[in-house]
């Protein structure tokens, strides 16, 4: 593992027994010994999540509105001071490049949170003279997610700011102290659930996540974030999309597209033309049987190709299930469709995107 992208909380997770596996030049904890318990916790408890490995920009300057804009559909022209928009990231074609959050700290200054590495070049190529300066913050800014029903409850025990007052996707735009520790405080998460995120100093982190461990949250890695990201309808770049093939509508994030307001997108027409009459919609099928499909199975209606399963897993709550990109034809809940398996092919239905929660009221509440 390389020092250089290392997290700081990778020896104390090391030391509970952790594994990690390498994106890249980057590494992610797998798992603690125990994903269906790791799971649980997401579910019905408290669970902590190192995203380290989140990219993490700060753009600031008379332009950084408008800059951060040209590149991101979500429209920033009503964001508040102390809200997160969530949104895909354009090429010239309208075509996804990558996905990610934009916080709004001040009008002139904003964090921006990718999957890549490549979001500097990105603004730099699509803004070319604005007075903007891009500043990368990944190593400064560990994150560490704090997700489950009990997640406020538990912090609440370990800060004097009322968490009741923070609201759905929005963050304290400045410090606040949780557990002595003086931390970015953000009403975030990938879990579908209630959740939020911490940024400690680099010096704090370990403090931090030894305490909230301390008090009952459960450490857990990828293996337990994939049951519950899919189950919540989440996307992860190049397994669900691939950068520059793949429109924001094929991958429901229609209403991050704000197609009527025109905020100055690169590859708005295409956006444009795209919303008036999406080919492809995302959503979730449930499987009979109990195999698992390849990630990018083909998904049949009689004997037609239709789509691909993007993310399949074996949901401890849910059964087999998988998220899908479908034609639009065959995309309605209840249509019955096939999807190939090692086996030949099995039964699948089509439903709500989010099949734990299609509304998102838990991850809202």
């Amino acid at each position: 593992m390389s020092d250089a992208n290392k997290s700081v909380l990778t020896a104390v997770q090391e030391e509970a027994g952790a594994t990690f596996m390498a994106d890249g030049d980057w590494f992610w904890t797998v798992n603690l010994g125990d994903p269906g318990g790791e799971y649980e916790a997401i579910r019905s408890g408290v669970a902590i999540w190192d995203v380290y490995a989140l990219q993490k920009w700060e753009v600031t300057g008379p332009d950084a509105r408008a800059a951060v804009q040209r590149v991101f559909t979500n429209n920033l022209a009503t964001l508040a001071v102390g809200q997160v928009r969530y949104g895909a990231f354009v090429d010239d074609d309208g075509m996804m490049i990558d996905d990610g959050t934009v916080y709004k700290l001040a009008d002139d200054r904003f964090w921006v949170m990718t999957n890549s590495d490549v979001f500097g070049d990105v603004i730099a190529g699509a803004s070319p003279g604005a007075d903007i300066a891009v500043a990368y913050r990944t190593h400064e800014m560990p994150v560490i997610a704090v997700q489950g029903p009990g997640s406020r409850d538990m912090l609440q025990t370990l800060t004097t700011f009322d968490l009741t007052s923070l609201g759905y996707f929005r963050f304290v735009p400045e410090r606040v102290e949780v557990a002595g520790v003086p931390v970015w405080l953000l009403r975030t998460g990938f879990s579908g659930e209630l959740g939020f995120e911490l940024i400690p100093g680099r010096d704090d982190a370990v403090a931090l996540w030894t305490t909230l461990s301390g008090l009952g949250a459960r450490p857990i890695g990828l293996d337990a974030v994939e049951m519950a990201r899919i189950e919540a309808g989440l996307i992860i770049m190049a397994v669900d999309y691939e950068e520059g093939q793949t429109s924001p509508f094929d991958v429901g994030l229609d209403k991050t597209v704000t197609v009527k307001a025109d905020p100055g997108v690169r590859g708005w027409s295409s956006l444009a033309a795209t919303a008036a009459a999406p080919p492809n919609r995302f959503k979730t099928l449930t499987l009979q049987g109990g195999d698992v499909p390849e990630y990018g199975a083909e998904v049949f209606h009689g004997d037609e190709v239709v789509g691909t399963v993007t993310s399949p897993t074996d949901s401890p709550r849910f059964g087999v299930i998988g998220l899908a990109v479908l034609r639009a034809d065959v995309a309605e809940n209840g249509t019955q469709l096939e999807v190939a398996v090692a086996e030949g092919r099995v039964k699948a239905t089509v439903t709500d995107l989010s099949i734990h929660d299609p509304d998102k009221l838990k991850a809202r509440s």
